[in-house]
């Protein structure tokens, strides 16, 4: 099993949110038709569908182990991502496992919330 910041990443690559990370990915990827096979498969899967995300994480674990500038500019390229969207005020989510019952995620909220 990857890392946990792994699958964030994956899952951040699949939904196409950071446009910077995936461009470093798809050229690391590029050589590589099943890696490039995982990253495409993790951006069209179903949001219900845990797996392309899992198989994109561990091919990103196995860059990881190959290449160790690429595992240096994949973690500076993340942590830059998360710093500025924290000093921006954005907001960073995460929920992972089974989840049962309500979740929220969730800025500023101004107000109630109920369900």
């Amino acid at each position: 099993m990857p890392e946990p910041i792994l699958v964030s990443i994956a899952a951040a690559l699949a939904a196409k949110g950071a446009t910077s990370l995936y461009d470093l990915v798809k050229r690391k990827f590029a050589k590589d038709p099943e890696a490039t096979a995982a990253l495409e498969a993790a951006s069209a899967a179903p949001a219900d569908d845990p797996q392309p995300i899992t198989a994109l994480a561990e091919r990103l674990h196995q860059a990881e182990k190959d290449d160790q500038a690429f595992a240096n500019a994949l973690r500076t390229e993340w942590r830059t991502l998360s710093e500025s969207r924290i000093t921006q005020g954005g907001v960073h989510n995460q929920v992972s496992g089974t989840v049962t019952g309500k979740v929220v995620q969730a800025g500023d909220v101004h107000g109630n919330i109920s369900f």
